[in-house]
Protein backbone atom coordinates (compact mmCIF):
# COMPACT_ATOMS: atom_id res chain seq x y z
CA UNK A 1 0.00 0.00 0.00
CA UNK A 2 0.85 3.95 -0.42
CA UNK A 3 0.39 6.28 1.85
CA UNK A 4 -0.91 9.53 0.27
CA UNK A 5 -0.84 13.00 1.37
CA UNK A 6 -3.12 16.40 0.79
CA UNK A 7 -2.10 17.72 -3.10
CA UNK A 8 -1.20 14.23 -4.31
CA UNK A 9 -2.63 13.07 -7.69
CA UNK A 10 -4.36 9.66 -7.39
CA UNK A 11 -5.88 7.56 -10.09
CA UNK A 12 -7.90 4.81 -10.65
CA UNK A 13 -5.55 2.48 -13.44
CA UNK A 14 -9.13 0.90 -14.89
CA UNK A 15 -11.59 3.53 -14.37
CA UNK A 16 -9.15 6.54 -15.71
CA UNK A 17 -10.57 6.69 -19.36
CA UNK A 18 -13.98 7.61 -17.55
CA UNK A 19 -12.73 10.73 -14.97
CA UNK A 20 -11.78 8.57 -12.23
CA UNK A 21 -9.04 10.81 -11.14
CA UNK A 22 -8.89 12.73 -7.83
CA UNK A 23 -6.51 15.16 -6.09
CA UNK A 24 -6.15 13.97 -2.39
CA UNK A 25 -7.95 16.88 -0.08
CA UNK A 26 -6.31 17.84 3.32
CA UNK A 27 -9.29 14.98 5.26
CA UNK A 28 -7.45 12.24 3.77
CA UNK A 29 -4.10 12.59 3.96
CA UNK A 30 -2.73 9.97 5.50
CA UNK A 31 -5.14 7.40 3.66
CA UNK A 32 -3.50 4.47 2.16
CA UNK A 33 -3.86 3.06 -1.45
CA UNK A 34 -3.41 -0.12 -3.07
CA UNK A 35 -1.24 -0.49 -6.46
CA UNK A 36 -4.48 -0.14 -8.45
CA UNK A 37 -4.60 3.53 -7.35
CA UNK A 38 -1.12 4.62 -7.74
CA UNK A 39 -0.48 8.45 -6.96
CA UNK A 40 1.86 11.47 -8.21
CA UNK A 41 3.17 14.18 -6.88
CA UNK A 42 2.94 17.48 -8.32
CA UNK A 43 5.57 19.81 -8.93
CA UNK A 44 3.69 23.13 -7.18
CA UNK A 45 6.33 25.24 -8.57
CA UNK A 46 4.62 24.60 -12.37
CA UNK A 47 1.33 22.58 -11.77
CA UNK A 48 -1.57 24.10 -9.05
CA UNK A 49 -3.29 20.70 -7.74
CA UNK A 50 -6.51 22.48 -7.96
CA UNK A 51 -5.70 23.24 -11.97
CA UNK A 52 -5.11 19.90 -12.39
CA UNK A 53 -8.27 18.69 -10.12
CA UNK A 54 -10.41 21.09 -12.84
CA UNK A 55 -8.49 19.58 -15.81
CA UNK A 56 -9.70 16.05 -14.37
CA UNK A 57 -13.20 16.60 -15.66
CA UNK A 58 -12.60 17.32 -19.30
CA UNK A 59 -13.23 15.47 -22.05
CA UNK A 60 -9.85 16.13 -23.24
CA UNK A 61 -8.49 14.55 -20.48
CA UNK A 62 -10.95 11.74 -20.22
CA UNK A 63 -10.16 11.47 -24.04
CA UNK A 64 -6.57 10.83 -23.46
CA UNK A 65 -6.48 8.38 -20.30
CA UNK A 66 -8.85 6.19 -22.76
CA UNK A 67 -6.06 6.36 -25.33
CA UNK A 68 -3.44 5.35 -22.98
CA UNK A 69 -5.57 3.09 -21.35
CA UNK A 70 -5.62 0.81 -25.03
CA UNK A 71 -4.11 -2.33 -25.69
CA UNK A 72 -3.30 -3.48 -21.87
CA UNK A 73 -3.91 -5.98 -20.34
CA UNK A 74 -6.14 -7.16 -18.18
CA UNK A 75 -9.84 -4.01 -18.45
CA UNK A 76 -7.27 -1.66 -20.62
CA UNK A 77 -5.72 -0.37 -17.50
CA UNK A 78 -3.88 2.89 -17.81
CA UNK A 79 -0.16 2.17 -16.23
CA UNK A 80 1.74 5.19 -14.27
CA UNK A 81 4.07 5.44 -17.12
CA UNK A 82 1.39 6.38 -19.40
CA UNK A 83 -0.88 8.66 -17.42
CA UNK A 84 2.60 10.87 -17.20
CA UNK A 85 2.31 11.16 -21.05
CA UNK A 86 -0.77 12.69 -21.03
CA UNK A 87 -0.34 16.41 -22.45
CA UNK A 88 -2.02 19.21 -20.41
CA UNK A 89 -1.97 22.74 -20.55
CA UNK A 90 0.36 24.73 -18.38
CA UNK A 91 0.67 28.49 -18.21
CA UNK A 92 2.48 30.17 -15.36
CA UNK A 93 1.27 28.80 -11.95
CA UNK A 94 -0.17 32.32 -10.87
CA UNK A 95 -2.22 32.84 -13.74
CA UNK A 96 -3.36 28.78 -12.88
CA UNK A 97 -4.11 30.13 -9.49
CA UNK A 98 -6.37 33.16 -10.82
CA UNK A 99 -8.21 30.93 -13.56
CA UNK A 100 -8.62 28.46 -10.39
CA UNK A 101 -10.61 31.07 -8.70
CA UNK A 102 -12.70 31.89 -11.55
CA UNK A 103 -13.37 28.51 -12.17
CA UNK A 104 -14.19 28.12 -8.82
CA UNK A 105 -16.48 31.07 -8.46
CA UNK A 106 -18.67 29.90 -11.32
CA UNK A 107 -18.23 26.60 -10.29
CA UNK A 108 -20.26 27.44 -7.13
CA UNK A 109 -22.91 29.44 -8.57
CA UNK A 110 -23.61 26.58 -10.69
CA UNK A 111 -23.84 24.54 -8.03
CA UNK A 112 -25.94 27.09 -5.94
CA UNK A 113 -28.56 27.22 -9.05
CA UNK A 114 -28.68 24.14 -9.23
CA UNK A 115 -29.48 23.56 -5.26
CA UNK A 116 -32.62 26.27 -5.89
CA UNK A 117 -33.83 23.59 -9.14
CA UNK A 118 -34.21 20.94 -6.85
CA UNK A 119 -35.79 22.95 -4.55
CA UNK A 120 -38.46 23.80 -6.69
CA UNK A 121 -39.15 20.48 -7.58
CA UNK A 122 -39.55 19.30 -5.04
CA UNK A 123 -41.71 22.47 -3.99
CA UNK A 124 -43.69 21.89 -7.58
CA UNK A 125 -44.31 18.09 -6.65
CA UNK A 126 -46.23 19.17 -3.31
CA UNK A 127 -48.45 21.29 -4.96
CA UNK A 128 -50.98 17.87 -6.15
CA UNK A 129 -50.65 16.58 -2.93
CA UNK A 130 -51.80 19.80 -0.96
CA UNK A 131 -54.36 20.03 -3.30
CA UNK A 132 -55.60 16.55 -2.51
CA UNK A 133 -54.85 16.74 1.02
CA UNK A 134 -57.04 19.81 0.95
CA UNK A 135 -59.70 18.55 -1.21
CA UNK A 136 -60.29 14.93 0.46
CA UNK A 137 -59.98 15.71 4.36
CA UNK A 138 -62.80 18.01 3.58
CA UNK A 139 -65.01 15.59 1.85
CA UNK A 140 -64.31 13.33 4.77
CA UNK A 141 -65.90 15.63 7.28
CA UNK A 142 -69.06 14.65 5.31
CA UNK A 143 -71.06 11.14 4.37
CA UNK A 144 -68.19 8.24 3.91
CA UNK A 145 -68.92 4.48 3.57
CA UNK A 146 -66.00 2.05 3.37
CA UNK A 147 -63.89 1.17 0.27
CA UNK A 148 -65.74 -2.11 -0.42
CA UNK A 149 -69.19 -0.80 -0.71
CA UNK A 150 -68.37 1.34 -3.61
CA UNK A 151 -65.46 -1.21 -5.76
CA UNK A 152 -64.74 -4.59 -6.13
CA UNK A 153 -61.12 -5.27 -4.59
CA UNK A 154 -59.71 -8.67 -5.87
CA UNK A 155 -55.82 -9.68 -5.58
CA UNK A 156 -53.54 -10.66 -8.18
CA UNK A 157 -52.30 -14.10 -8.74
CA UNK A 158 -49.04 -15.41 -9.11
CA UNK A 159 -47.78 -17.92 -6.51
CA UNK A 160 -44.96 -19.96 -7.94
CA UNK A 161 -42.05 -18.79 -6.81
CA UNK A 162 -39.49 -18.30 -8.29
CA UNK A 163 -41.18 -15.76 -9.73
CA UNK A 164 -39.07 -15.79 -12.60
CA UNK A 165 -39.04 -18.93 -13.65
CA UNK A 166 -38.71 -18.77 -17.77
CA UNK A 167 -40.98 -21.63 -18.92
CA UNK A 168 -43.96 -18.95 -17.90
CA UNK A 169 -42.98 -16.04 -19.66
CA UNK A 170 -42.47 -15.23 -23.25
CA UNK A 171 -46.31 -15.30 -24.50
CA UNK A 172 -48.96 -12.92 -25.35
CA UNK A 173 -50.18 -12.35 -22.19
CA UNK A 174 -48.75 -8.91 -20.77
CA UNK A 175 -47.73 -9.33 -17.28
CA UNK A 176 -46.44 -6.20 -14.71
CA UNK A 177 -45.08 -6.10 -11.44
CA UNK A 178 -45.13 -3.21 -8.72
CA UNK A 179 -42.03 -0.98 -10.81
CA UNK A 180 -44.43 -0.46 -13.87
CA UNK A 181 -47.27 1.05 -11.89
CA UNK A 182 -44.61 2.73 -9.89
CA UNK A 183 -42.68 4.37 -13.06
CA UNK A 184 -46.30 5.66 -15.44
CA UNK A 185 -47.96 8.19 -14.09
CA UNK A 186 -51.53 7.72 -14.23
CA UNK A 187 -51.93 5.52 -16.98
CA UNK A 188 -49.88 2.76 -17.33
CA UNK A 189 -49.12 2.48 -20.79
CA UNK A 190 -46.54 -0.34 -21.39
CA UNK A 191 -44.94 -3.56 -19.94
CA UNK A 192 -41.78 -5.31 -20.47
CA UNK A 193 -42.35 -8.87 -19.41
CA UNK A 194 -44.86 -11.71 -21.24
CA UNK A 195 -46.81 -14.89 -19.77
CA UNK A 196 -47.02 -17.83 -22.00
CA UNK A 197 -50.63 -19.72 -21.70
CA UNK A 198 -48.64 -21.82 -18.99
CA UNK A 199 -48.01 -18.53 -17.25
CA UNK A 200 -51.36 -16.87 -17.77
CA UNK A 201 -52.65 -20.75 -16.10
CA UNK A 202 -51.28 -19.81 -12.81
CA UNK A 203 -51.71 -15.62 -13.01
CA UNK A 204 -55.26 -13.39 -13.58
CA UNK A 205 -55.69 -11.25 -16.40
CA UNK A 206 -57.75 -7.23 -15.90
CA UNK A 207 -59.47 -5.53 -18.50
CA UNK A 208 -58.29 -2.16 -19.34
CA UNK A 209 -59.56 0.73 -17.38
CA UNK A 210 -59.50 -1.38 -14.01
CA UNK A 211 -57.67 0.63 -11.16
CA UNK A 212 -54.13 -1.15 -9.57
CA UNK A 213 -52.23 -0.47 -6.29
CA UNK A 214 -49.11 -2.60 -4.96
CA UNK A 215 -49.96 -3.58 -1.37
CA UNK A 216 -46.31 -5.44 -0.76
CA UNK A 217 -42.74 -3.80 -0.20
CA UNK A 218 -43.48 -0.43 -2.47
CA UNK A 219 -47.19 0.35 -0.49
CA UNK A 220 -49.70 2.18 -2.47
CA UNK A 221 -48.37 2.50 -6.21
CA UNK A 222 -51.52 3.07 -8.01
CA UNK A 223 -52.34 3.41 -11.48
CA UNK A 224 -54.64 2.62 -14.41
CA UNK A 225 -54.54 -0.10 -17.14
CA UNK A 226 -54.39 1.07 -20.63
CA UNK A 227 -54.56 -2.77 -21.70
CA UNK A 228 -55.98 -6.44 -20.64
CA UNK A 229 -52.93 -7.34 -18.27
CA UNK A 230 -52.04 -10.21 -15.92
CA UNK A 231 -50.61 -8.85 -12.40
CA UNK A 232 -49.54 -11.18 -9.35
CA UNK A 233 -50.73 -11.41 -5.62
CA UNK A 234 -48.28 -7.98 -4.88
CA UNK A 235 -51.22 -5.93 -6.58
CA UNK A 236 -54.55 -5.23 -6.14
CA UNK A 237 -57.32 -4.80 -8.65
CA UNK A 238 -59.67 -1.88 -7.76
CA UNK A 239 -63.69 -2.33 -10.36
CA UNK A 240 -65.52 0.77 -9.04
CA UNK A 241 -69.15 -0.20 -9.14
CA UNK A 242 -71.92 1.99 -10.55
CA UNK A 243 -72.03 5.43 -9.15
CA UNK A 244 -67.85 5.58 -8.59
CA UNK A 245 -65.24 7.11 -11.34
CA UNK A 246 -62.12 5.31 -11.39
CA UNK A 247 -60.51 8.52 -11.77
CA UNK A 248 -61.58 9.81 -8.73
CA UNK A 249 -60.69 6.54 -7.20
CA UNK A 250 -57.22 7.05 -8.21
CA UNK A 251 -56.65 10.60 -6.71
CA UNK A 252 -58.39 9.21 -3.70
CA UNK A 253 -55.21 6.64 -3.19
CA UNK A 254 -53.05 9.06 -4.50
CA UNK A 255 -54.31 11.13 -1.02
CA UNK A 256 -54.35 7.57 1.31
CA UNK A 257 -50.51 6.94 -0.03
CA UNK A 258 -48.82 8.13 2.96
CA UNK A 259 -51.58 6.49 5.30
CA UNK A 260 -51.11 3.10 3.70
CA UNK A 261 -47.35 2.91 4.43
CA UNK A 262 -48.47 3.74 8.08
CA UNK A 263 -50.70 1.15 8.65
CA UNK A 264 -48.85 -1.56 6.99
CA UNK A 265 -47.86 -4.32 9.44
CA UNK A 266 -43.93 -4.15 10.21
CA UNK A 267 -42.20 -7.72 8.97
CA UNK A 268 -39.42 -8.22 7.15
CA UNK A 269 -41.28 -6.87 4.01
CA UNK A 270 -43.60 -4.08 4.48
CA UNK A 271 -47.38 -5.09 3.14
CA UNK A 272 -50.85 -4.28 3.87
CA UNK A 273 -53.88 -6.95 2.61
CA UNK A 274 -57.36 -6.77 1.53
CA UNK A 275 -58.85 -6.22 5.19
CA UNK A 276 -57.10 -3.10 5.04
CA UNK A 277 -58.06 -2.21 2.04
CA UNK A 278 -61.39 -2.90 2.28
CA UNK A 279 -61.95 -0.89 5.23
CA UNK A 280 -60.63 2.12 3.73
CA UNK A 281 -63.28 5.11 4.81
CA UNK A 282 -64.16 7.15 1.29
CA UNK A 283 -65.96 9.95 0.67
CA UNK A 284 -69.95 9.46 -0.74
CA UNK A 285 -71.05 11.91 -3.29
CA UNK A 286 -72.39 12.07 -7.11
CA UNK A 287 -70.60 10.95 -9.81
CA UNK A 288 -70.33 14.21 -11.33
CA UNK A 289 -68.81 15.86 -8.45
CA UNK A 290 -66.04 12.75 -8.43
CA UNK A 291 -65.00 13.82 -11.85
CA UNK A 292 -64.94 17.43 -11.65
CA UNK A 293 -62.73 16.39 -8.58
CA UNK A 294 -60.15 14.32 -10.95
CA UNK A 295 -60.67 16.79 -14.14
CA UNK A 296 -59.38 19.54 -11.48
CA UNK A 297 -56.67 17.77 -10.15
CA UNK A 298 -55.85 15.96 -13.80
CA UNK A 299 -55.42 19.75 -14.60
CA UNK A 300 -53.29 20.54 -11.89
CA UNK A 301 -50.77 17.60 -12.16
CA UNK A 302 -50.24 18.60 -16.08
CA UNK A 303 -49.33 21.97 -14.75
CA UNK A 304 -46.72 20.58 -12.90
CA UNK A 305 -45.75 17.76 -15.70
CA UNK A 306 -45.14 21.50 -17.66
CA UNK A 307 -43.26 22.77 -15.27
CA UNK A 308 -40.90 19.82 -14.20
CA UNK A 309 -40.21 19.54 -17.76
CA UNK A 310 -39.23 23.38 -17.96
CA UNK A 311 -37.27 22.24 -15.14
CA UNK A 312 -35.65 19.58 -16.78
CA UNK A 313 -34.21 21.53 -19.67
CA UNK A 314 -32.96 24.06 -17.14
CA UNK A 315 -31.21 21.06 -15.12
CA UNK A 316 -29.83 19.59 -18.41
CA UNK A 317 -28.68 23.74 -19.45
CA UNK A 318 -27.40 23.83 -16.25
CA UNK A 319 -24.81 19.96 -16.35
CA UNK A 320 -23.51 21.64 -19.59
CA UNK A 321 -22.35 25.08 -18.24
CA UNK A 322 -19.58 23.35 -16.06
CA UNK A 323 -18.38 21.33 -18.80
CA UNK A 324 -18.65 24.87 -21.37
CA UNK A 325 -16.65 26.84 -18.87
CA UNK A 326 -13.94 24.28 -18.29
CA UNK A 327 -13.63 23.84 -21.68
CA UNK A 328 -12.92 27.45 -22.48
CA UNK A 329 -10.61 27.41 -19.48
CA UNK A 330 -8.18 25.20 -20.51
CA UNK A 331 -7.97 26.98 -23.82
CA UNK A 332 -7.58 30.50 -22.60
CA UNK A 333 -10.50 32.09 -23.31
CA UNK A 334 -12.11 32.51 -19.65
Amino acid sequence: LSCVEADDIIVNKIWARNGSVAVVPKQLAGCYGSGEFPTFVPFKEKLNPRWFHWFTKTRDFWGQCDEKSRGTSGKNRIRPEKFLEIIIPLPPVEEQRCIVARIEELAARIAEARGLRREAVKETEKVVVTARAKIFEEQLKGEITRLNNVAILERGKFSHRPRNDPRFFGGNHPWIQIAEIESSGKHIQKWTQTLNDEGLSISRKFPKTTLLISIAATIGAVGILDFDCCIPDSIVAITPKQGFDSEYLYHYFGYVRSHLETIAPHSAQKNINLEILSSLPIPVMQIAEQQRIATYLDGLQSKVDTLKQLQAEISAELNALLPSLLDKAFKGEL
